[in-house]
């Protein structure tokens, strides 16, 4: 059973940047499409990026942080990234990351979900 553990958030000035780690245990991490998804108090979660298995050679990003983020993976350090630059208030939210068994944006298809970690950005 994969575990992810996510870490890396926490309070960033308007146009700061942070990167998110996902650490994954207990299974093939290399073999699953990893997902970052959001959620903002009182707001449903949504998609920001996914990043395909193996090379990761095919990434999608929500069109709010494309060209902002970047998500990547390292599968010999099993862990998964995401990378947050220029940062907007309207990007607070509890980060989380998941894997799923295909590249998607929807977070029914992810089978594993990390705890998620918050990031606040100030105005």
């Amino acid at each position: 059973q994969l575990q992810l553990v996510e870490s890396g958030g926490g309070l960033v000035q308007a146009g700061g940047s942070l990167r998110l780690s996902c650490a994954a245990s207990g299974g093939t991490f290399s073999s699953y499409a990893m997902g970052w998804f959001r959620q903002a108090p009182g707001k449903e979660r949504e998609f920001v990026a996914a990043i395909a298995a193996w090379s990761g050679g095919i990434t999608n990003y929500a069109d709010s942080v494309k060209g902002r983020f970047t998500i990547s993976r390292d599968n010999a350090k099993i862990t998964g990234y995401l990378q947050m630059n220029s940062l907007k208030p309207e990007d607070t939210a509890v980060y989380y990351c998941a894997a799923a068994p295909y590249l998607s944006k929807s977070d029914y298809t992810y089978d594993y979900w990390g705890r998620g970690t918050q990031v606040t950005v100030s105005s």
